[in-house]
């Protein structure tokens, strides 16, 4: 009975590939074998991730195997439109056999890369492709240098070259070759075979969406499910996401009532009853700070579970837990992204972060209310301090607009016009190791203490924003300074300590050092990755204020936002701000809360409830159980107050951006 079914189903195979769209149908049949290993690759190695019974990861290959068809004819629509123009004289003459090599060796190259590249991003990302693919595609200068240092190159490109030749050897082999360029076939038949095909590629982009893979709970079911050129594609469709198109949304009254009410410190007062104008005058404390100079150090990807204080046995951070016990230590922080410009954001603007693109790197983010307003106003002199090409992600456009000087590789890339400011290029001389993100955090510093010390000469406060670079893949650093080899997140995050604390020895002899805070905060997590589209404990980072004679821990739930307003508290200061962070201290207990979003979805931890908007229209609400990591979703507005809560501010957020009330100008 077997025999003959197979003996059934070859007649009708042998004669597809046996015939001028035989390549075509090769090149179909060898993406998807190679689509469904890649995902039976990808479920093995997430297995912890997964949750559900056999029906729910059958339908992960079942979906995965329609985003994969829909992917192959992708792949091959050009060349079946090739197949129905060239004339039925020219089949089989050198020319076709020419050009037909070239588009096949094209196709099986970006079908064998793609497959290759989906097992690096899911190990950083856990996720297919998406905006970041998107976005690293822009800076190729940086994303090729960084392939290059972190893996074999050659060595893959050695592959990729060797599955080709391999695929186009099978095919002659087995007649296929042979039987595509003797195949005369009519233009007849060839509009039907043609038309078909491409009438199916463009149903499928326009019918396939990558919410229809998203029929689980569990982020990772989801993830496998898709397709990671599909994936790609429908990042690049949508890198910005309207808030009143995709998400839940309050009447406007309700909405900044809402904020109003939220937003209002004990110390605070507003300056307007118009409803819209959130700028808002903090009273100042009893002890006044003066203006002490301000480092703002942002560290790349140092996660919280890095530290000894949350249970880290490896000794990666000396230095950063000793300068915890004698700071004021947030342990309770929580990043609002997974991505640095995400932190920039936070850190800098004070927001929640919008749905789509980070502000730092969209249009029109010129002369924001930030925290660089407030220190404008107080006359500091504002440095942003980058190893790498500040181009990167927007950065400099971005500070720039706020009225920082920019400090940083400069590889020939210009800042607009539009953005007054002076750039400061680190010369090749001040650079002792460099790679592809950037020079070694020990060079960063020492830039930030030659900068620091040509303002104190203009005996002029200032305040700087300075990122590091080197806890970042290819996690490579300058040799002979820890014990531990190159090349792994754990070694580049002891490296990264190690420099820090050589920073702080070499500032502590300066004259400036005295009236001077250092703020120490991560940007983002190591990984996000895991079962929930949130991983609230993936956003867990730690942050200290160095310097201020004062020794606390705040172990009350604190957002990034708040990082900054925080410290201006200490330092009793009077400013206007219409940011949505809060001083921490003068939060209301049981009022704390924490912006944890990404790219699509959004939400608010609060207490132990995470109400999380997404790009559905749809509201879902959990208890978050932090012992064990342990997310439960409760019952549809359950908790009807928080939802309206979140959806203010995210809505109000998105909507002041849009609508240019986040311009100093307008202050509202």
């Amino acid at each position: 009975m077997m025999n003959r079914f197979f003996k059934f189903l070859g007649s009708f195979i042998k004669p597809a590939f046996m015939s001028r769209y035989g390549l075509l149908f090769s090149a179909v049949t060898v993406y998807l074998v190679l689509s469904f290993l890649v995902r039976l690759v990808l479920t093995i190695i997430s297995s912890d991730e997964l949750s559900g019974n056999i029906i729910t990861n059958l339908a992960v290959f079942i979906a995965g195997f329609i985003f994969d068809v829909s992917v192959a004819l992708f792949f091959i629509a050009f060349y079946s439109f090739y197949l129905l123009l060239i004339p039925v004289r020219l089949i089989g003459t050198m020319v076709d056999k020419i050009i037909t090599c070239f588009i096949l060796s094209i196709v099986l190259l970006l079908i064998f890369f793609s497959a290759m590249a989906e097992f690096p991003f899911w190990d950083e990302f856990g996720s297919r492709f998406n905006f970041i693919a998107v976005d690293y595609l822009i800076y190729t200068y940086e994303v090729i240098e960084n392939i290059n240092e972190s893996y074999p190159l050659p060595l893959l490109v050695t592959v990729l070259l060797a599955m080709v030749i391999f695929v186009f050897y099978l095919l002659w082999k087995t007649g296929v070759f042979e039987a595509a360029f003797s195949d005369k076939l009519s233009f007849r038949k060839r509009i039907v075979c043609s038309g078909s095909i491409l009438l199916m590629a463009i149903s499928c982009g326009i019918l396939l969406s990558n919410k229809n893979a998203e029929f689980s709970g569990n982020r990772t079911v989801n993830e496998l499910s898709k397709n990671g050129v599909f994936s790609f594609f429908a990042a690049f469709r949508s890198n910005e996401l309207d808030y009143q198109t995709f998400y839940t949304t309050l009447p406007h009254k309700q909405t900044y009532s809402l904020l109003r009410k939220n937003l209002l410190q004990p110390n605070q007062k507003y300056q307007s009853a118009d409803l819209g104008n959130i700028a808002r005058i903090t009273v100042p404390g009893n002890e006044k700070q003066g203006r002490p100079n301000i480092f703002l150090i942002t560290v790349e990807s140092l996660s919280a579970d890095f530290l000894k204080a949350f249970g880290n046995k490896e000794d990666l951070t000396p230095n950063y837990d000793r300068l915890a016990k004698e700071s004021i230590f947030f342990t309770n922080l929580y990043a609002t992204g997974t991505r640095t410009v995400r932190g920039m954001e936070a850190l800098i603007l004070s927001v929640p972060p919008t749905p789509g693109n980070s502000i730092v790197r969209r249009p029109d983010n010129q002369n924001l209310i930030s925290v660089a307003s407030i220190l404008k106003a107080k006359n500091y002199q504002l440095d942003f301090i980058y190893g790498g090409d500040g181009y990167f992600d927007n950065m400099n456009t971005f500070f720039g607009g706020q009225g920082f000087d920019i400090v940083d590789r400069d590889r020939g890339n210009p800042i607009p016009e539009s953005v007054n400011t002076n750039r400061f290029p680190i010369s090749d001389n001040e650079v002792t190791f460099e790679n592809a993100w950037g020079i070694c955090d020990e060079d960063i510093y020492n830039q930030s203490l030659k900068f620091a010390d040509n303002a104190a000469d203009k005996k002029s406060p200032f305040f700087q924003f300075v990122m590091t670079t080197s806890n970042h893949k290819p996690y490579t650093f300058p040799d002979g300074k820890i014990d531990m080899k190159q090349g792994s997140r754990e070694s580049a995050v002891k490296y990264t300590d190690y420099a820090l604390g050589k920073f702080l020895k070499e500032a502590r002899k300066r004259s400036w050092f005295k009236n001077s805070v250092f703020v120490i905060v991560a940007d983002h997590c190591a990984s996000s990755a895991g079962k929930w589209e949130i991983n609230i404990s993936k956003h867990h980072i730690p942050a200290i204020i160095y310097n201020m004679n004062q020794r606390d821990k705040i172990d009350r739930l604190t957002s990034q936002i708040d990082v900054m307003p925080t410290l201006f508290g200490y330092f009793g200061w009077q400013y206007r701000t219409a940011l949505y962070g809060k001083d921490i201290n003068k939060t209301k207990p049981g009022d704390e809360r924490a912006f944890i979003g990404n790219y699509r979805t959004l939400g608010i931890l609060k207490q132990n409830i995470f109400t999380q908007l997404n790009d559905h229209k749809q509201v879902h609400q959990f208890i978050w159980q932090k012992e064990n990591d342990n997310m439960k979703e409760t019952k549809p507005g359950k908790y009807p107050d928080l939802v309206n809560e979140t959806i203010s501010y995210y809505q109000s957020a998105s909507e002041r951006f849009k609508s240019g009330k986040m311009k100093e100008l307008n202050n509202q």
